[in-house]
């Protein structure tokens, strides 16, 4: 590793479009190796917030709560057609409409409304709101103090850089479920089904793990060209990400202040190719 190329890329980032912004580079021991701006700012994770909800529901799971099985959404969609995005729900839709837009299974739809019925699953199978469920299970073992969900399971969290450092060490090293539920999660899930990836259009296949974008072989995407296929994570409208690359030992966190939108589609994965390429020394 080149610490000072590091560094170097990192602040790149001081150089973005945005008012705001806070970055850091994790490595696989959940040490800081760069950061630029303003880790204890509070942003809006947008659909960030579905990495929360992800690892929640894995807490879930393995506390017997809910199995991955379990009926939830539509006729014939379970927890997992859910949180793979596979359910047949729409991107949004009314409490009172859960409109199905495909069989399960057979299609990727991209869909804030399957992660709210998946949140309404684990709250009613927990007794308590989703919000509790995901602070007491998540946020609090892990110190994620400035986090909280403020609106849907989907879209509605708002956290800091410097709490989304300490979560993006626990996906590389999980203390709260056993590495194998991650694995598990991190792998295609529903595998070969097409979709569209919001921001970068269709895509065949849309592979996506158990909340966690994937990004195997997809073109084009948010992550770098040097990305491993292993790479998982999600990004935000908020113009946020977080991404975690296995095969490099290390993840990546970014928090803006400017919605996603073409300086992103720029950006991101050039910022993303300069760490790597540091790393790499």
């Amino acid at each position: 590793m080149d610490a000072a190329a590091l560094g170097k890329a990192a602040r790149t980032a001081l150089d973005w479009p945005v008012d705001n912004v806070a970055v850091a580079v994790v490595g696989a021991d959940g040490a800081v190796l760069a950061d630029a701006g303003e880790p204890d700012r509070v942003f809006r994770l947008a659909s960030v917030t579905k990495l929360l909800t992800a690892y929640a529901t894995l807490v879930a799971v393995e506390e017997g709560a809910v199995e991955w099985d379990t009926p939830a959404g539509p006729p014939g969609s379970t927890v997992r057609h859910l949180a793979a995005h596979a359910s047949g729900l729409p991107f949004e839709a009314g409490a009172s409409e859960l409109r199905v837009q495909a069989e399960p299974g057979a299609r990727r739809i991209y869909s804030n409304t399957g992660f709210e019925v998946l949140a309404a699953a684990i709250a009613a199978a927990a007794g308590m709101a989703f919000a509790d469920y995901l602070h007491e299970a998540v946020c609090v073992p892990l110190d994620l103090a400035a986090t909280r969900l403020e609106g849907s399971a989907g879209a509605g969290a708002v956290s800091t850089g410097a709490d989304l450092v300490r979560f993006a060490a626990e996906l590389q090293a999980p203390t709260l479920v056993h590495p194998d539920t991650l694995r598990e999660a991190t792998r295609v899930a529903f595998p070969d089904l097409p979709g569209v990836l919001p921001g970068f259009g269709r895509q065949n296949p849309n592979d996506w793990g158990l909340g966690f974008e994937l990004r195997d072989g997809k073109s084009p995407h948010w992550t770098g060209s040097a990305s491993s296929p292993s790479t998982f994570g999600h990004f935000g409208q908020s113009g946020t990400f977080l991404w975690v690359d296995p095969d490099a030992a290390v993840a990546a966190v970014a928090l803006t202040d400017r919605d996603f939108g073409e300086w992103a589609q720029r950006a991101w994965p050039a910022w993303t190719d300069a760490v790597l390429a540091a790393l790499r020394g």
